[in-house]
């Protein structure tokens, strides 16, 4: 790969310019704050076209020259910015999207898109390695001089300065902004300028990452017998089934502010913290946009601690910040009023503060905070459950670690290509795979697929791999090893491991359902050894499993196998197994259900023999060319992600 392009003909940061050639009017933007989770770059997505369509129905002069190309543009460069930001940072990541206007005798506008993140150990540009003092060239906002580091932009950059008229980087302490010009074509200034209370509009994070709630105006007298249980209702399908803590606060400030307050603040205790743990300041909500930063500072300046003893129950405080001194209008997040703080709980442990407050009233309606205390148990449900899966996720990833080899042996005259990719569903997946020498000069394989999900998979599996090395290292053919796993399977020693699985299963708080749990595991394995004259001789067996697929040099495909009754199912079975010759040339494909039985509505992946008219495109192609095809094949299926497990194995001749 060429190094990455730097910005082209960049004299400065765009909005930073002055002169008389500026337009007067007000500069159309919209922002968000989005959390760094995986949601976030689609959600992005969304909010910039929603922003573009907007600005195009509030009669902006420069949305004229909108165009499909530049939303396109847009669309593509603010996703490959935040997902950089998310990927790299992982920290919450601030898009702001503006307009700007030059006059002059070829007067023209261009789309500016801006992405922040927050990473804590982000240096300072003048600060950099080889930075000269006092150089003219470099300040403490520009980027480093020299080319980016490949390692961290990667190659969305190269993307962004093929449709970007320029653009660049600008460090601050803890920030990064990466920032984007995309010139508006077909633009003429209009005598008309926008309206500038319609302009300051802009979509929030929760409006883009969950269902949008309806906007609604701010009048106390609603919250009667029918008002407050339909907020209600509404709040719980909103946090219901989130599962980020960081998305839940999201909404949760999104509900709150404008219809029961003029802006929040919510805290999240750490997790495990004792108690001289900080909570971290997850979310600041205000009505005015401009108010939240104000809001934000002088909230981390003096964070909100609560007595030990507080209840659930609303707790008045201090606003935070001073009565402003003179008669002048303050800006947002400078005026006087309430404010109301609540403990958020679940499970009778404390996991955060919300606070809310009014401006220019001396108390909060008492219907309102008793509301806003409903609301705030139905967040501690959230939170606590969001957490609940956070736990779960990680003893599935550690499980997940410890069954699946940390490397896989090298076959000689053999190259092998791998592909694993569990679902995104917080369990320990129910696929596995191993590669490993025997004694003899061979090398064994397998590919299997427990029933299931979760701590009992984990078991069978934690099991079923070292018992699969023991067998093949002892001697045991392939049709053998098979028989000896099945009978293990079917022993009575398994309630002990059920037992490890419940207890596991209770660490991670999951359920399991109550009697034996099912041993139900489809495995395909084989042994090759390798031919003085080039290739291998491979032997295999399937029990349950799809079957391998045999890919020729002239495109021809055949099934390498015979199918056969899954392992742990009936105790009296001989298994049997075929041998073949992996020439020079000749390609393996061996796969688990989550690519056959990939759905796209009614029909499956392999229907019509799918999977074997893919791999016949594959002739020719090494190993890894002919693993990333498959895999992109069984992606592009369907527009849905795929909800099980992806596992397949290529083993090509030399």
């Amino acid at each position: 790969m060429g190094p990455i392009p730097l910005q082209r003909d960049t004299v400065q940061r765009p909005g930073t310019a002055t002169g008389a050639g500026r337009s007067p009017g007000p500069r159309p933007a919209s922002r968000t704050s989005l959390p760094g989770i995986p949601l976030a770059p689609s959600a992005a997505r969304r909010f910039v076209r929603a922003a573009l369509a907007e600005w195009t129905g509030l009669g902006v002069p420069a949305a004229v020259g909108f165009s499909d190309r530049l939303a396109d543009d847009a669309v593509t460069v603010t996703n490959e910015l935040v997902t950089n930001a998310v990927v790299h940072a992982g920290t919450t990541v601030d898009l702001v999207l503006r307009l700007e206007e030059e006059g002059g005798d070829e007067p023209s506008a261009a789309l500016v898109l801006e992405v922040t993140d927050h990473h804590p150990a982000r240096p300072v540009g003048a600060d950099e390695p080889g930075a000269a003092a006092g150089d003219p060239a470099r300040t403490e906002t520009e980027a480093p001089a020299g080319l980016p580091d490949p390692a961290e932009y990667g190659r969305g950059l190269q993307l962004v300065a093929t449709l970007a008229e320029s653009w660049g980087i600008t460090y601050r302490t803890g920030l990064k902004t990466v920032w984007a010009r995309l010139p508006v074509d077909d633009w003429s200034a209009s005598p008309a300028p926008p309206d500038r209370d319609a302009l300051r509009r802009g979509l929030r994070a929760a409006e883009i990452l969950a269902p949008a709630a309806r906007r609604t105006e701010r009048d106390d007298a609603v919250w009667d017998s029918r008002g407050a249980p339909a907020f209600l209702a509404e709040a719980s399908d909103l946090l219901a089934g989130q599962l980020d803590e960081d998305l839940v606060a999201a909404i949760a400030g999104q509900l709150l502010v404008p219809r029961l307050a003029d802006w929040c603040a919510i805290w999240l205790e750490a997790e495990g913290g004792g108690p001289g743990a900080e909570p971290r300041l997850a979310r600041v909500w205000h009505s005015d946009e401009t108010g939240t930063e104000p809001l934000r500072t002088a909230l981390e300046r003096e964070p909100l601690r609560l007595p030990a003893g507080v209840g659930s129950g609303p707790v008045p405080v201090p606003v935070p910040w001073p009565a402003h001194p003179t008669g002048e209008a303050p800006h947002p997040g400078g005026r006087d009023g309430a404010a109301l703080a609540f403990r958020i709980t679940a499970a009778g442990r404390a996991l955060g503060t919300v606070l809310v407050g009014r401006e220019g009233v001396a108390r909060v309606p008492e219907a309102v905070a008793s509301l806003i205390e409903d609301f705030v148990r139905r967040l501690g449900l959230a939170v606590g459950a969001a957490r609940a899966y956070t736990r779960q996720a990680t003893i599935s990833r550690i499980l997940q670690r410890g069954l699946l080899p940390s490397k896989v042996a090298e076959i000689p005259g053999v190259t092998s290509s791998l592909v694993y990719e569990p679902s995104d569903d917080g369990v320990v997946g129910g696929d596995f795979y191993d590669i490993f020498p025997c004694p003899g000069d061979r090398w064994c394989f397998v590919l299997g697929d427990v029933q299931g999900s979760g701590p009992e998979a984990a078991v069978v599996t934690g099991l079923a791999r070292p018992w699969l090395r023991l067998l093949s290292r002892e001697g045991f053919g392939v049709g053998e090893v098979l028989d000896r796993l099945n009978r293990l399977l079917l022993d009575d020693a398994m309630e002990a491991a059920e037992a490890a699985a419940l207890m596991v299963a209770a660490a991670g708080g999951q359920q399991l359902h109550d009697g034996s749990q099912s041993r139900f595991l489809s495995l395909l394995y084989g042994e090759v050894v390798p031919l003085p004259g080039g290739g291998v001789r491979c032997t295999v067996a399937s029990a349950g499993h799809p079957l391998p697929l045999l890919l020729c040099p002239d495109g021809s495909v055949r099934p390498a196998a015979e199918p056969q009754v899954l392992l742990g199912v009936v105790e009296d079975v001989a298994y049997e197994s075929q041998t073949f010759d992996l020439a020079p040339g000749d390609t393996l494909l061996c796969v688990t259900d989550g690519v056959t039985e990939r759905r796209s509505g009614p029909l499956m992946f392999d229907d019509g023999d799918g999977l074997a008219r893919v791999l016949a495109g594959c002739a020719g192609l090494p190993a890894d060319a002919t693993a990333d095809r498959i895999r992109r094949a069984v992606h592009e299926f369907a527009e849905r992600p795929p909800d099980d497990d992806v596992a397949l194995l290529v083993l090509h001749a030399d």
